[in-house]
């Protein structure tokens, strides 16, 4: 597909929304084109190994990986329950080996590696699967008394396989399947540390298993009786394991990440997959590449990660948080029976956590990054603050408020247009007295009708914010909202618009700093009246 075509795309869904808002009629028609992601021999598979692409820096071996034949065998239709796993590690690399601990009521199981990615549509390729494993149901995983920890240490593995050459890159689900249509996943993500790719795709680990609600308790939730209006709730865990299967298939990956991971290997992007683990054990990594990707709901992050994280930006790297309450929570990691760093850590109450006073005041665990000791807000590096959230279920548009940025290019969008239902869950505002970069941009302003969320100094607002640093010239997008990668994969109205917008951000952010050619232009006074 060419770039020609997916901008009238985008221009006519633009046209469409403005028009419905003035009950007009607008006929649109690009003409027949192939489907980005369909055979993509010619030049494309005769460029370099990198090159620049319409959407960004691609590389070839992508483009070729996602021409393999693909299957939706690895998609999970009506599971009747019955089957629950974990592997050892979190990430690994080719030539280790991993092992699944699982639990079963039936008599037999196996494991579907799929890698995930675009491949034709179909969204997976199956690259390993193994025989039939006698089914074992492992004991109940206990709750460990004051902190709440559920962890299954105590069930004993099932399945050792070797990570051969054919686990290419990527982010994985293993499959477990069963009799009776027992099934479940086990995510998985396979890092290079060889990689000099341009984007690096960080899987939020530590934030899926903040909210991983199996066994009835996470960092928000947990069993018995606490008082109603004490908030966070008296009973949830002050540790989480990893050492326990996730509540929902896939975690937080199909929906909040899975679709930016998609469209990112459909476009053909020179992209590597990392963690927050990886991040934090590894942080030399990521002065390799150009453009860190935070995906899904990335609130919960460690010491380490955010230390790396910014000596990148200060080299150079741009940042794209993709969704709200990026850099929010402070947790840290700690070794289970299993193996290192395998529990996380968040008391969100500094006087409880063990490490206060007797260790380094920024691992300390408070409610958030800038509760004491640690005293270090998220908001000058992020662009944006945490403002509130909009109640289950309900979505709402965002107002553009600066059309003239690059980031809106060849979207037909003006001043006030709305791109519906973009703004769901958690939301960032702009917000100078929490600190905020004096050169912000604000690309999005949208005020959210009080009935439909929450905040803590209303009105509930949410900005999409972008700033450059003065020094490094590295550029920072914060979208505003929990909700862009999943309206890219489910909101047909806004999606073309959503995936223009996406790309002119890939591509300007994946040539360098983005301050050496697009500086951010200060307009948050005309556009907050702050």
């Amino acid at each position: 597909m060419t770039r020609r075509v997916v901008a009238a795309g985008a221009r006519c869904a633009a046209a469409v929304l403005m028009a419905a808002a003035a009950a007009a009629t607008v006929s649109c028609s690009a003409g027949a084109s192939p489907a980005v992601g369909a055979s993509l021999s010619g030049h494309r598979a005769a460029s370099p190994a990198v090159f620049q692409g319409p959407d960004g820096m691609e590389a070839r071996w992508v483009i070729q990986e996602n021409e393999r034949p693909g299957t939706t065998a690895w998609e999970i239709h009506g599971s009747s329950g019955g089957i629950d796993g974990f592997a050892n590690q979190v990430y690994a690399t080719q030539g280790e080996n991993v092992t699944l601990y699982v639990s079963t009521t039936g008599q037999w199981w196996q494991a579907d590696a799929f890698r995930m990615g675009y491949y034709q549509g179909k969204g997976g390729r199956l690259v390993w699967q193994s025989a039939h494993v006698t089914g074992k149901n492992q004991p109940a995983c206990p709750v460990t008394a004051d902190i709440n920890m559920v962890s299954c240490d105590n069930w004993t593995p099932s399945l050792t396989f070797r990570l051969t050459s054919a686990f290419v890159q990527g982010d994985y689900l293993v499959k477990l399947v069963g009799p009776a249509n027992r099934q479940a996943y086990v995510p998985l993500t396979i890092w290079d540390p060889a990689s000099t790719a341009t984007y690096v795709v960080k899987n939020d680990v530590f934030t899926w298993q903040a909210w991983n609600t199996w066994g009835g308790y996470d960092f928000y939730t947990g069993q018995g009786s606490c008082p109603a209006d004490v908030y966070p709730l008296c009973s949830r865990s002050r540790v989480v394991s990893f050492d326990r299967p996730y509540a929902e298939n896939g975690s937080g990956f199909l929906s909040l990440e899975y679709p930016l991971v998609r469209w990112a290997e459909q476009h053909g992007l020179d992209v590597t997959y990392s963690t927050d683990l990886t991040i934090q054990e590894h942080p030399d990594s990521l002065a390799h590449h150009r453009v860190l990707l935070s995906l899904g709901h990335d609130e919960c992050w460690s010491l380490g990660e955010r230390q790396a994280a910014v000596a990148a930006h200060g080299n150079g790297m741009n940042i794209v948080f993709f969704a709200a309450s990026p850099m929010l929570r402070h947790v840290r990691t700690q070794a289970s029976p299993l193996g290192a760093d395998r529990e996380l850590v968040d008391y969100r109450d500094s006087t409880a956590d063990p490490l206060n006073g007797n260790g380094n005041p920024l691992q300390v665990t408070g409610n958030e990054w800038a509760s004491a000791p640690a005293n270090w807000p998220e908001y000058s590096f992020v662009g944006d603050t945490y403002d509130g959230f909009l109640e289950p279920g309900q979505t709402y548009g965002l107002t553009v408020a600066d059309a003239s940025s690059w980031v809106f290019a060849h979207t037909g969008l003006h001043n006030g247009s709305v791109i519906p239902g973009v703004l769901a869950t958690d939301v960032d505002s702009f917000d100078l007295g929490a600190g905020q970069p004096s050169n912000d941009q604000i690309l999005g302003h949208t005020v959210i009708p009080a009935q439909l969320g929450q905040s803590s100094t209303p009105p509930l607002e949410s900005d999409m914010t972008y700033y450059t640093d003065p020094d490094g010239g590295a550029g920072v997008i914060d979208t505003g909202t929990n909700h862009w990668i999943n309206a890219m994969g489910t909101n047909q109205q806004a999606s073309s618009i959503l995936d223009q917008i996406t790309g002119n951000i890939m591509r300007v952010f994946g040539q360098g700093p983005a301050g050496l050619t697009h500086p951010s232009q200060a307009n948050w006074q005309e556009v907050t009246g702050q």
